[in-house]
């Protein structure tokens, strides 16, 4: 409990340092946030009655306190291309980024993990060259080319693909809201034919977004294991006749594993971050889509929320993976 404490107080500074960082690099973005909303005829006046609405006429010091302050508060802002508070448009868009989030990181896990064990139990053989080209392959991928591919081949060319645009098709009516997150709804409330078309929405995006995390697991899995691999206690194993799927799941797995939760755990975060090009491609209708509406439209509250929130799961995924290390490792525990 100690070291949590500790941990959390160290998140404070650091998230203090992102919030003066968000604030400064939004106020030197290029473009006038008042005349954007008003329109480039918009008359000087209505421009002016805009940046004093906007708060943009107030000193710099003045608008960075002002944000402090409504961030105490749980004011995350006004998204003014929207005319809705940022964390109204966020509680209905968030849902959606996590679930995607969350479905390519079990896509990484499901692919990653496996392949990086192959890997090192076949290293220089041809399962292993196949993992190390596999990861290479995907973390050199541009994401926004990978997307484009995959709508042109099974969307336009073969028709396995729904349209890429939203996450149901838009005949059916989404699965009773319980969590936000479709495909636990869908579940929850028995209603199949929408699990069926969520699912089918769900695949594509996810598929895409989970090739650098599939990379990134598949190559930590791998040093992991080798490391492991080459301790005395699995030459002992092996000696005693044990079989290859005892050695590795109950003796090697087990002790890469605070390794392998790390990086998991670090790309969650990642994931959920960095979703921006995926959602924005598939017009997922998630936070990253909405954050890149507001770059477009120069408003500054949703970026600067964003931004924050972003840096906030970091924080967070970073205190959970250190807290989970002591359940692998009781001298982490104890320390």
């Amino acid at each position: 409990m100690r070291t949590v404490l500790r941990r959390i107080a160290a998140m404070i500074p650091t998230l203090l340092g992102v919030i003066v960082l968000i604030f400064l690099i939004t106020r030197v973005l290029p473009g006038d946030p008042a005349r954007t909303l008003a329109g480039e005829n918009a008359a000087d006046s209505v421009v002016d009655k805009l940046r004093e609405d906007m708060g943009l006429n107030k000193p710099l010091w003045q608008q960075f306190f002002d944000y402090c302050a409504g961030l105490f508060q749980g004011d995350l802002g006004f998204a003014w291309h929207t005319g809705r508070p940022v964390a109204e448009d966020f509680a209905t868009r968030f849902p959606a980024t996590v679930e995607l989030a969350l479905a390519a990181l079990l896509i990484g896990i499901l692919i990653g993990i496996p392949l990086g064990i192959l890997g090192a139990m076949y290293r220089g053989r041809l399962a292993d060259h196949v993992a190390r080209v596999v990861a290479l392959v995907g973390a050199s991928m541009p994401l926004f080319w990978l997307g484009l591919l995959v709508i042109s081949l099974f969307y336009g060319t073969l028709g396995w693909a729904p349209a890429p645009i939203g996450r149901i098709d838009d005949s059916m009516n989404p699965p009773t809201t319980i969590t936000g997150l479709y495909v636990i709804d869908s579940i929850l409330t028995g209603d199949m034919a929408a699990l069926g078309s969520v699912l089918a929405h769900l695949f594509w995006p996810a598929m895409v977004l989970s090739v650098g995390a599939i990379a990134i697991i598949s190559r930590m899995t791998r040093s992991a294991m080798l490391e492991v691999l080459g301790q005395d206690y699995i030459r002992t194993a092996q000696a005693k006749g044990m079989g290859p799927g005892k050695v590795i799941g109950g003796h090697a797995l087990k002790n890469a594993a605070p390794s392998i939760v790390t990086i998991v755990g670090l790309e969650l975060g990642q994931l959920l971050g960095g979703a921006v090009i995926t959602e924005t491609i598939f017009s997922w209708p998630g936070v990253g889509n909405y954050v890149v509406q507001s770059i477009n439209a120069t408003d500054y509250a949703p970026v600067q929320a964003m931004t924050l929130l972003a840096a906030v799961i970091y924080l967070v995924v970073n205190l959970l993976v250190d807290v989970s290390q002591g359940i692998f490792d009781p001298k982490v525990r104890n320390a």
